[in-house]
């Protein structure tokens, strides 16, 4: 079995209800996509495919550094196929499949490497409590053969572990607020 050193960020949605971007929004002077790769590589994780829609594909290019960027092109089905297009990535660009991936939704911004070193002490799909995600996903391939719209709640269980970061969901303008705080 290999390391755990593969993440996925999932960046496609078109945050129609934000009215911007979310990963590109800024907090304490960076973008979220650069928050979470920066969190990542501070936690050690070395593979990070980045999955975004055609749209934001020009924008990313100059934030992940040596990370990959893939396309969805078809985000409005939901994030499960988002996490399909970046699995695939992963599975088809390194050389040994990894036995379990970090998937980090941009939006949900609030936790910190710490957050990831609890996860990688995990031996099932786990996610932290209170922050609720990254989500450290050992069932690989269960999702990969879900359908694209079907929530990944209702393709694979996920423990709870007590990890540091608070829950912060990043979908309206008054969300935006709660990162000043």
């Amino acid at each position: 079995m290999g390391s755990i050193s593969s993440a996925v960020i999932l960046a496609a949605g078109y945050s129609t209800r934000l009215g911007q971007p979310k990963a590109l929004v800024v907090w304490n002077k960076e973008t979220l996509i650069e928050r979470s790769i920066r969190h990542l590589e501070d936690a050690g994780i070395k593979k990070i495919v980045v999955v975004t829609n055609k749209e934001l594909m020009a924008d990313f290019i100059p934030l992940v550094g040596n990370h990959s960027i893939v396309v969805n092109p078809s985000p409005e089905n939901g994030r499960t196929g988002s996490l399909q297009v970046g699995i695939k990535s992963i599975l088809s660009n390194f050389p040994n499949s990894p036995r379990a991936i970090l998937v980090v939704p941009v939006d949900r911004c609030g936790w910190e490497p710490s957050t990831i070193t609890v996860l990688l002490s995990q031996k099932t799909n786990s996610k932290p409590i209170p922050s609720g995600h990254p989500l450290l996903l050992f069932d690989i391939a269960k999702v990969m053969m879900a359908p694209k719209d079907m929530p990944l709640r209702d393709i694979v269980t996920i423990s709870e572990v007590s990890a540091p970061g608070r829950y912060l969901n990043i979908d309206t303008p008054e969300d935006l607020e709660a990162l000043d705080d």
